[in-house]
């Protein structure tokens, strides 16, 4: 026997008749929990910095009886589906400041704006911009009284 042979017999490498156990592969968990601690401190750390403000709105109801004095008045209807009535008649969006600018004799005018309970908020903000490039200041919203 050669010195080579007896010595890496001596260490049990490349011997061909001792078969070693394999040996299991391990995951070590332990710096995995440390990164997801570390994210989950940041996210609730940022996430408290960030909070959205929210309004809970109630609308009022109306119960007054409605003035005596005469005023003329411009009603403006807003269906739910965002379209626009002038008094009755059909107006596209385009065309809605262009209607009021006509019916703006004198600077006395009220407009009610009838909108829809459905209606979209940018339908309704679009009649409140037609009225204020008419150079209207007098913008009453409808209400119904609430059944008893």
């Amino acid at each position: 026997m050669s010195w080579l042979e007896n010595k890496l017999q001596h260490r049990g490498q490349f011997s061909l008749g001792v078969r070693t156990a394999p040996v299991e592969p391990e995951i070590n968990l332990i710096p995995f929990i440390d990164v997801l601690l570390v994210v989950l401190i940041f996210l609730m750390i940022s996430t408290t910095f960030t909070r959205y403000q929210e309004l809970a709105i109630i609308l009022p109801t109306a119960n007054g009886a409605a003035s005596q004095s005469e005023v003329k008045q411009i009603h403006i209807a807003v269906s739910r589906d965002g379209r626009f009535t002038i008094n009755g008649k059909v107006t596209d969006r385009s065309q809605l400041s262009n209607s009021l600018n006509v019916l703006n004799e004198d600077n006395a005018i009220q407009v009610n704006i009838d909108a829809d309970a459905k209606a979209p908020h940018q339908a309704v903000m679009s009649a409140l911009e037609a009225a204020r490039d008419a150079n209207l200041a007098n913008i009453v919203f409808s209400s119904q009284t609430t059944k008893k």
